[in-house]
């Protein structure tokens, strides 16, 4: 069974720091592109950043300059720092994965998700 498992969420005050990880495990045999996403209540699931598996990276506009996302080829993870956090980065966090797992099977995946809040 292929599946994405989150890490590093928690409580945060204002201008905190967070480290989300996420290791896709399972029959892999390659993965491709890889990304964050978040959803706030009652709002819609909005792309925080991605990254390629050559490394190629993009933000939000949000998060430019505070976030940095990077990944580990090897251990199929994907991780994400968050500093000078705000209120506004509270959310439900889901980490992506575009992988390959069989001959003709590549698809995107899904993790569960990991709780940010961010308040005093």
């Amino acid at each position: 069974q292929v599946q994405l498992v989150e890490s590093g969420g928690g409580l945060v005050q204002p201008g905190g720091s967070l480290r989300l990880s996420c290791a896709a495990s399972g029959r892999i045999f390659m993965t491709g592109a890889m990304g964050w996403y978040r959803q706030a209540p009652g709002k819609q699931r909005d792309l925080v950043a991605s990254i390629t598996r050559g490394g190629t990276t993009n933000y939000a506009d949000s998060v430019k300059g505070r976030f940095t996302i990077s990944r580990d080829n090897a251990k199929n993870t994907v991780y994400l720092q968050m500093n000078s956090l705000k209120p506004e980065d509270t959310a439900v966090y889901y980490c992506n994965a575009d992988l390959v797992t069989g001959p003709t099977t590549r698809r995107g995946y899904w993790g569960q998700g990991t709780q940010v809040t961010v308040s005093s």
